[in-house]
């Protein structure tokens, strides 16, 4: 396998990419940046100074992911997607890297497209962030989070599908609720999904 880099995207030295990611047009990954193997990072896509990106994780179209975001395996980042890096920002008052707050997403997390994380959370495993939200809290394992500020409105599969109140999926999967979200107990993808 090898990288695809389309000629228009710039990449910084000092970066390590792993086999089979593909880099679509008008990207720029700065200098220290790690992303893992089979990531895909759409069109107009920045991902910043030190930034640690796991595998197999996707990144559409608009999104910037700044130094003090990590992204974990299988993450997906929908479009135009934000994250932030500082809570009190000044243009005269730059604090740089030692002002970031860190910004962790988690296994298999979706954040749909834009919605706006600031900075200094934990994005749970298996999330769904709905279009539009603005996420100000860390949101837990499995949890389905919408609106403005985002609340949390129920609870997902690691297929994607919603619960009901059983935490049973038509997948098979079963889940028990603990102090960090959902925690699968039984089962396994019957279904193929």
């Amino acid at each position: 396998m090898s990288v695809f880099v389309h000629p228009t995207s710039v990449v910084d030295e000092d970066v390590e990419i792993g086999d089979g990611t593909k880099i679509w047009l008008f990207c720029h990954i700065q200098r220290g940046a790690r992303i893992g193997k089979n990531c895909s990072f759409g069109q107009n896509v920045n991902v910043a100074n030190n930034v640690v990106i796991g595998n197999g994780v996707k990144v559409q179209n608009n999104v910037s992911v700044y130094e003090g975001v990590e992204l974990k395996d299988y993450v997906f980042c929908g479009p135009s997607c934000v994250f932030t890096n500082d809570l009190t920002p000044r243009a005269k008052y730059p604090k740089g890297s030692a002002g970031y707050r860190k910004t962790l997403v988690e296994e298999g997390a979706s954040i749909g497209a834009n919605a706006t994380v600031i900075c200094g959370i934990r994005i749970g495993k298996w999330a769904l962030i709905g279009a539009g939200a603005v996420v100000t809290a860390d949101v837990p394992d499995h949890a389905l989070i919408t609106g403005i500020p985002a609340r949390h409105r129920g609870w997902v599969c690691e297929c994607g599908k919603v619960l009901d109140k059983t935490l049973e999926c038509a997948c098979g999967r079963k889940y028990t609720e603990t102090d960090t979200g959902l925690r699968e107990v039984d089962g396994g993808c019957s279904s193929g999904i």
